[in-house]
């Protein structure tokens, strides 16, 4: 017998809630086959089958709370070899059935690591409609990713699901009747022919494009009819919109001025339901703000070397290292030299004990058109700026695409964030809990600045230091700043250990 036991749940978190058991008592189950998807507040985990054999016992159900350790059923051992031997013989007499009259089930598709739920799109087809294999049915979108279902055969479809329903991996939202696939078949046959003669310009008519799909072509003014299709059955998908995208950028001028007129059906308010991850940022922000005495200090750099070095090697940067030379690997080497002069900002509390931090690992703040999150650059110290440069591009991409790893947003030391890429000229970060600082970059501006008595213009930036006063004395906080202000102003000083 096997017990089936909660994993680690990562850094700060405790426990979790049982989201859903993929099989029941009694079932063969495979080792490292998915049991059961639990849920935290900042990712859901997969809980796999420990070895072969059958689900013996489940002892926590759907809903109950959970922590590290706890024995959430067991799998006999070595029973899989007799369990799984009937649903073998059983299968070749399924495939008469389905021919015959039986239904074939639409489940929703695994859709993402950590991702537990989604919602059902726009149906693409309505129930009693005749669908053929592959057919694009339905778009289940969630807050990382969305996922097209295809028909998983030909006949009639019966929708189980409505337009906007919160779905989970696994459940089922319609079926497809085997039964008017043979009718369907001979009358689809021509119809389909049809098309096929045609060639690609009836592939992406708007009855085959799905709503996000559909929401990129509307917004960018793209042609249907100019994109090339990879989906299945000559299907146009979102990545197909999105690359067109560039190729279409100099019509958009001409098209822009189209939508000035205000849209008569436009709803005066819309309430939408508020994404897993968006009410995980603010959960989160709110308790750093309840539980950690935050303070902010200003300080602002003249940029001028750091540009002026920058402007000077950028192009024999990229050539050398295959990355662009930006800011932030700068303001990292500055961070990383500060915290190994003032540890305390590189601290946390714990209970009545603080615990100094001997790695730098540095959490870089990056907006998603999902949310906020703050995927973690590992050992920054040990890094080259090239280096530095790469991890954040990974880091970055990686975000924006929702394919962030738990472990790649946990146990990060200190948090850079930077406002100034949307014109920020100032604020004051929170503090991304249990770190007990973070640096706020903003908008460079030329700004007029006196210089051994003289008036001169410089590109100027203010940053921003939020600080737990719990544990950072304000003398710190403001010695921290300002070395990292004498680093950026005077660059050699890095590179020298000055």
């Amino acid at each position: 017998m096997a017990d089936i036991l909660t994993p680690a749940l990562g850094e700060s978190v405790s426990e979790a809630s049982i989201a859903k058991w993929t099989k029941k008592v009694g079932d063969a189950v495979k080792k490292d086959e998915v049991l059961v998807e639990l849920e935290t507040d900042k990712v859901s985990l997969e809980v796999v089958a420990p070895a072969d054999g059958v689900l013996a016992a489940i002892n926590a159900a759907e809903g109950d709370t959970v922590v590290p350790g706890t024995v959430l059923g067991s799998v006999s051992e070595g029973a899989s070899a007799p369990a799984a031997a009937p649903a073998a013989a059983a299968a070749p007499a399924a495939a008469p059935a389905a021919s015959g009259g039986a239904s074939i089930e639409i489940a929703v598709p695994t859709m993402g690591e950590s991702v537990a739920e989604g919602s059902i799109g726009t149906w693409l087809k309505k129930s009693g409609d005749t669908v053929v294999k592959d057919e694009l049915l339905v778009e289940i979108e969630t807050d990382k990713v969305a996922v097209e279902v295809s028909a998983p055969a030909a006949g009639v479809l019966t929708i189980a699901a409505d337009n906007g329903s919160t779905v989970t991996p696994g459940q089922v939202i319609g079926s497809i009747s085997a039964s008017g696939a043979a009718a369907a078949a001979p009358a689809a046959a021509p119809v389909a022919a049809a098309p096929a003669n045609t060639g690609s310009a009836q592939a992406p008519a708007s009855a085959h494009l799905s709503p996000a799909v559909q929401r990129v072509v509307s917004e960018n003014n793209l042609n249907p009819a100019s994109l090339s299709a990879t989906g299945p059955k000559g299907n146009i998908t979102k990545a197909d919109a999105i690359a067109a995208i560039g190729a279409a950028a100099p019509s958009a001028p001409a098209a822009a001025a189209a939508p000035a007129a205000p849209r008569a059906d436009q709803p005066r308010e819309e309430r939408v339901k508020m994404t897993r991850l968006r009410q995980t940022i603010a959960r989160r922000l709110k308790e750093s703000q309840n539980t950690a005495a935050q303070l902010t200090t200003f300080n602002e750099v003249d940029m001028t070397n750091v540009m002026a070095l920058r402007a000077q090697y950028k192009e024999v940067f990229e050539k050398r290292h295959g990355v662009k030379l930006g800011f932030m690997s700068f303001f990292t080497k500055a961070v990383v030299q500060a915290l190994h002069e003032i540890p305390a900002v590189n601290a946390e509390i714990d209970g009545t004990d603080i615990i100094y931090k001997n790695h730098y690992d540095i959490g870089v703040a990056v907006g998603t058109d999902k949310g906020l999150v703050v995927p973690v650059l590992r050992d920054a110290d040990t890094l080259s700026l090239a280096g530095i440069e790469k991890g954040i591009g990974a880091l970055g991409k990686a975000a924006r695409d929702g394919a962030l790893t738990m472990d790649q947003m946990q146990g990060g030391t200190f948090t850079i964030t930077n406002g100034g890429t949307y014109g920020s000229l100032m604020s004051t970060p929170i503090l991304n809990a249990p770190q007990s600082g973070i640096l706020g970059m903003h908008n460079i501006v030329q700004r007029p600045m006196a210089i051994n008595g003289e008036v001169k213009i410089r590109p100027m930036m203010y940053l921003a230091l939020s600080y737990d006063h719990r544990i950072v004395d304000g003398k710190e906080a403001v010695t921290f700043l300002v070395r990292i202000k004498e680093l950026l102003e005077d660059p050699a000083r890095a590179l020298l250990d000055l």
